[in-house]
């Protein structure tokens, strides 16, 4: 393999079988995030590495930080006026999304935002969730870089998507879903920015 092709692999396998993942990469790695190491090993941060190393660059596929949290509500205003008070600040925005049947209020709380979701409709999603399980945590979503690639490696991964294809979210995002069955429980949204 020459020594200038560019390796992309997911982060958990380059952290679990290329670089102990104790160690910190920070000095390994450029602005552009990209970690680059010695065609034949060596040293890097500290640590021997082996020689089996044989690339010089590898791009970390993964999922960003916690980008919001969605919580299924039966009144967004009334949760609203409530989240208002829990969080001490205002929400700044509302948002319709026809395609899903939902009417979304953001929060910002940090680095992460709070999303309430109320149904529109009796066919949405939010709608069956509130009934079948009340109000509460409908799904957690991670920001990622591109959602058709880290889409096609979770699939790749064994995890099974509700969307084949991402699709327009709230908030200016393109978004897919990993059906709970595959993540413990957990409906998982990938997102990001809409170009």
């Amino acid at each position: 393999m020459p020594a200038s092709a560019l390796i992309c692999l997911p982060a958990r396998l380059f952290f679990d079988d290329f670089i102990d993942s104790s160690t910190s990469l920070l000095s390994a790695r450029d602005v552009d995030g990209v970690v680059r190491l010695p065609k034949t090993g060596g040293n890097v941060d500290g640590v021997q590495r082996s020689p089996i190393i044989r690339f010089n660059k590898i791009i970390l596929l993964h999922m960003q930080k916690i980008e919001h949290i969605g919580i299924a509500v039966k009144n967004l205003e009334e949760s609203n006026l409530r989240f208002a008070k829990l969080l001490n600040t205002i929400h700044y925005k509302t948002e319709e999304v026809p395609s899903e049947g939902v009417m979304t209020s953001f929060f910002r709380v940090g680095d992460v935002k709070i999303e309430l979701l109320q149904a529109t409709n009796k066919s949405s999603p939010i709608h069956r969730f509130i009934e079948s399980k009340g109000e509460g945590i409908h799904h957690i979503a991670f920001a990622v870089e591109d959602v058709n690639t880290e889409l096609q490696r979770l699939k790749d991964a064994g995890f099974d998507a509700i969307h084949d294809t991402p699709k327009q979210g709230a908030d200016n995002k393109v978004i897919a879903f990993l059906h709970p069955k595959s993540t413990q429980g957990v409906l998982t949204e990938i997102c990001a920015e809409q170009s």
